[in-house]
Parts: C-alpha cells; structure tokens; sequence
C-alpha cells in the first residue's frame, strides 16, 4: 500500500510538470501584458498566443507600427492577416509561435492517448475539450487503450491569421511522423501496427483575447486532411 501510495504522488507530480511545461511555452505573463478593457467581454477560445511560443516584448517604435498597418492591406490574405494580429497583440511574433507550437502540439497528442483529460482541460476550448473528452471516454468503457508516439515534427507552418473583434486566431498545418496503435485490455492490437509510422497532416487553431490579461492561448479547432 506504501508503495502505491508513492506512485500516486509520482503520477501527480508528473501531471503537474507537464502542464507547467506546456503553459511556459503556450503563455507566461512578462510584465508587458494590456489589462482588460471589458472582463465580461472575456470568452474561452485563446489558442495559438505569442506569449505560448515567445518571449514577450513591446513594440512601441511608430515607424514600426506604421510598417503593421501598411502590411494591413497587403493583398496577400496571410501577411495582412499577420499584421492585424501583431497589431492586435504586441507580442506576437508568427516564427518563435510556429515553433513553440510544435511543443503544444506534441504535449496535447500525448494527453490525449494517455486520456490525460486534466491536462487537455487546461489547454483547450470547451468545445474541443468535450470531442476529446468523449473519445477518452468510449475509449476507457470499450478497454481500449491508444499509444500514439510522435516520431518527428517535420513542420508547423502557419496557414492563417485573424482578428474577430477582440480574438485572434492563428491556424498552424502540422506535419508529423506518428506511430499509433489501439490494445485491448489483454494488450492485443486491435488497430494499426507498432512497427508502421505513418505520416500524419494536422491543422489547428490557437486562439486568446488579446484584451485579456490572460497571455495564453486555447486550442479552439482541430482537422486533419488525412
């Protein structure tokens, strides 16, 4: 009984690391973030925020903010789309959030396989959360377990940004090369093969309230072209 004890301990304390982990590259407060305007305009849906991926820093040169609003109106809808959000949020800067991503996108696939459901809690929107949550479950009733290992990252390119009202929402394609096998609860394969890496196309949307004083960002959509 000792001995179980402690590995509950473990296991918590492991649970707790990674979400530390994932919310220092998904967002940490720097001491640059705006106060929110208008708290009860707050809504969940926050996903790909700079401060997830970047260090923060303020963009306060107006030569600087003339060249964003110039971008603003590029006739190209992802560099226009770009600059509406660094307008929007200071901090943002689209390589050190495509990077940083990276780290969200393997912590949350990892959540999921394990049925990590606390940790999925943290980092996604109440509608995604509940498609994930409710795979977990029929996983859990049907005594299946999923074991997902994430060979290689190979990209994570950015496909859109926007700003709707006070959200920006920023759509990242990830490239990955995944092994994914479904047991039984006597270990059986029931579906995929341990020895088959696959690879896998995801598209996501990170989104925050760039009014909040909040820094990070929620998982809001997820699709794969697979």
């Amino acid at each position: 009984m000792g001995d179980g004890f402690l590995d509950l301990i473990l296991f918590a304390m492991i649970a707790a690391f990674l979400v530390f982990r994932l919310r220092s590259v998904l967002g940490r407060r720097t001491g640059h973030e705006q106060p929110p305007q208008d708290p009860s305009s707050q809504r969940q849906g926050d996903p790909a925020q700079k401060d997830n991926v970047v260090d923060l820093h303020e963009r306060s040169d107006p030569e600087e903010q003339d060249d964003i609003v110039e971008l603003e109106n590029s006739d190209d809808p992802l560099v226009a789309g770009v600059a509406q959000v660094r307008s929007a949020d200071s901090s943002f800067d689209p390589d050190l959030f495509c990077e940083g991503a990276k780290s969200a996108f393997e912590m949350i696939v990892r959540a999921f396989a394990e049925g990590d459901v606390k940790t999925l809690r943290a980092l996604l929107n109440d509608e995604v959360y509940e498609n994930f949550s409710v795979a977990v479950t029929q996983r859990q009733e049907a005594e299946e377990g999923l074991e997902t290992t994430v060979i290689e990252i190979k990209s994570s390119d950015l496909l859109e940004a926007r700003v709707e009202g006070r959200m920006a929402f920023v759509t990242l394609k990830f490239q990955s090369e995944q092994v994914n096998v479904i047991r039984d609860k006597d270990s059986e394969v029931v579906d995929g093969d341990p020895a088959q890496v696959t690879e896998v196309t995801d598209i996501w949307t990170f989104a925050r309230n760039t009014r909040a004083r909040d820094p990070n960002w929620t998982l809001v959509e997820t699709r794969s072209s697979n």
